[in-house]
């Protein structure tokens, strides 16, 4: 891998306008010298980051995101910084290859396992005893060429093959966590076996788990899927996200299907952006990832009850980190699968040209299975209804409703209207600060580090008059702001950063930092007065330290001269008082 000097990475940074860049993700609006934007990182419903193309950084006041132009890559897409700075790269027009950048995995052992596993489950796919599973593939159209791109593979009649190739080249407790290989009083036996495997991807394109498809026997479970291991969280990923996410950022449009045989289908028909949940219980983390991906959302999730129940809740999940997706709902209770199979893919694209709004999927959905001619029923939906018009922000759009309503109804229009709620504000949801600052001690050090990060002279005053800084993140995120002084002889907060190529832990302290608001602006005096109730609290805890050690001492002599060292620094203590 090749190597990047700071003034290198410096070079590509500036290559670029973090306005621009930024602005090509969420939407900006200039405000005085700086330009701010809902923060794609937090549940975040008001403008609350703000970019400086001065300082060549962002920041979020909510929630404390911060970093350069490499960092907000990095976490919006889901890349390691490496990947950041050669996008970067790519944008600026400055020509450098990075070479093939790996993230640092987690779980190391349980990747290589998956890899190996993928290796052999291709390779029986490929053999003459794959010969049935890629003719019943064929009949479902899925060819030679989805074959090779998904990476469908083939688990054999023996149930002990993959263990044992697993179990020669790891530990038993690795093989057994990664899920792929379980254990009885017989030994060690193959999770799948005679089933068409589909490898499950994490965000980076690494596979992590299988599903594995019945297809020339009878078997009460169509389907076996690997279980939640460390490195398979199911509500945290998203299938096929790593295809998608160029074409659904370039289209400004994703399309979220349920299951992974819909996601394929759906993708060799045409839309590349395309990505599946696996199931229809959505999680906030899925949506975070959906809502970072495109500004238009389509939800397509099958034609069934279990759909259209997911579909509601997953609107719902989005609806509440400020997105507003539109539905497509296909007949007969099918899946896109089956739809484009049975229908062709000319209807499925007429459905995707033509979704409904996510209110109209809502006043659908409540209607389903009511006779609104029966008083029961029509109460039950017209209560329904107006509990979702008083969410309803957009007086033109509550108007518009409200009208459908009773029209379809027969209710008198103002008689609905006397039921509906003003119209609601739009409230800024605020993230809760993780272990929030309340000491004056801890704010006194948060202070001056926040300082430190942009400030040479507070650097030195830190250097020359704090002897020990009392908490730990604080402590090592002082220290490191201090060595890239010595070592470059000036401060830049864009540079530091990435200079630490965001450390997840140097980072976490910085984020807690800016969740405080400290003001930019400040004096000598002030950094004095932090360095004072830095000492004070030294002096405090050394002084319960050493009454302690007097305690126990039974040497009336050194009892004496650990008093005398008490006086001396409570002495010392009332001068900072």
């Amino acid at each position: 891998m090749n190597q990047l000097t700071q003034e290198q990475i410096n070079e590509i940074r500036n290559s670029v306008n973090i306005v621009d860049v930024i602005s090509s993700y969420v939407s900006l609006t200039p405000k005085g010298k700086n330009y701010f934007g809902i923060c794609p990182f937090h549940d975040d419903s008001n403008p609350s980051m703000s970019v400086s193309p001065e300082r060549q950084i962002y920041k979020c006041f909510s929630c404390g995101a911060t970093g350069t132009v490499f960092k907000f890559i990095m976490d919006f897409e889901n890349v390691s910084f490496r990947e950041a700075v050669q996008k970067v790269a790519d944008l600026g027009g400055i020509k450098i290859n990075l070479g093939k950048v790996k993230a640092v995995k987690k779980s190391p052992e349980l990747h290589q396992i998956y890899d190996l596993s993928l290796k052999f489950y291709i390779n029986n796919i490929n053999t003459p005893q794959g010969k049935k599973a890629k003719e019943y593939l064929k009949n479902r159209d899925v060819d030679e060429s989805i074959i090779k791109e998904f990476q469908i593979g083939l688990s054999l009649e023996n149930d002990r093959d993959l263990s044992k190739i697993l179990l020669s080249k790891f530990k038993p407790e690795d093989v057994l966590e990664s899920g792929l290989v379980k254990k009885n009083d017989y030994g060690y036996y193959d999770l799948f076996y005679n089933r068409i495997m589909f490898p499950l991807y994490d965000l980076n394109g690494e596979v992590v788990a299988y599903s594995g498809r019945i297809y020339d026997r009878q078997d009460n479970s169509k389907y076996v899927n690997t279980r939640e291991t460390p490195i398979f969280k199911k509500g945290e990923l998203l299938y096929n996200y790593h295809r998608a996410k160029e074409p659904a950022r370039q289209k400004n449009q994703i399309i979220v299907v349920e299951g992974f045989m819909a996601a394929i289908r759906t993708y060799i028909n045409g839309y590349k952006n395309v990505v599946a949940t696996m199931g229809t219980a959505v999680t906030k983390t899925q949506a975070h990832l959906i809502k970072r991906l495109a500004k238009e959302v389509i939800i397509c999730f099958d034609g069934d009850e279990a759909g259209a129940k997911g579909t509601m809740s997953f609107i719902n999940e989005l609806n509440d980190i400020g997105v507003i997706p539109k539905v497509v709902r296909l007949e007969d209770n099918l899946d896109p699968d089956d739809y484009i199979r049975q229908r062709g893919k000319n209807a499925f694209v007429n459905k995707i040209s033509h979704p409904m709004s996510a209110l109209e999927f809502k006043l659908s959905y409540f209607k389903k299975g009511k006779d609104l001619q029966n008083s029961a029923d029509l109460a039950t939906y017209i209560k329904e209804v107006i509990g979702e018009i008083n969410k309803i922000n957009d007086d033109i759009l509550r108007e518009v409703t409200i009208s459908k309503v009773a029209e379809e109804s027969g209710i008198d229009k103002e008689l609905l209207k006397s039921h509906l709620t003003e119209t609601p504000k739009k409230i800024t949801v605020s993230p809760k600060i993780a272990n929030t600052i309340k000491s004056k001690y801890e704010k006194a050090e948060a202070a001056l580090v926040y300082h430190m990060l942009s400030s040479s002279e507070v650097i030195k005053m830190y250097d020359h008059k704090v002897t020990y800084m009392p908490t730990t993140e604080y402590r090592l995120l002082a220290r490191e702001i201090n060595e890239f002084y010595k070592k470059n002889s000036y401060i830049n907060e864009a540079d530091f950063l990435d200079y630490i190529e965001y450390d997840k832990d140097i980072m976490a302290t910085i984020q807690k930092i800016n969740q405080n608001n400290f003001s930019d602006e400040y004096s000598k005096e002030e950094i004095n007065d932090y360095i004072n109730v830095i000492k004070d609290y030294n002096i405090k805890e050394e002084i319960k330290r050493l009454t302690n050690k007097m305690k126990d001492e039974t040497d009336p002599l050194k009892q004496a001269s650990i008093a005398q060292k008490i006086i001396d620094l409570r002495k010392g203590e009332l001068n900072y008082v």
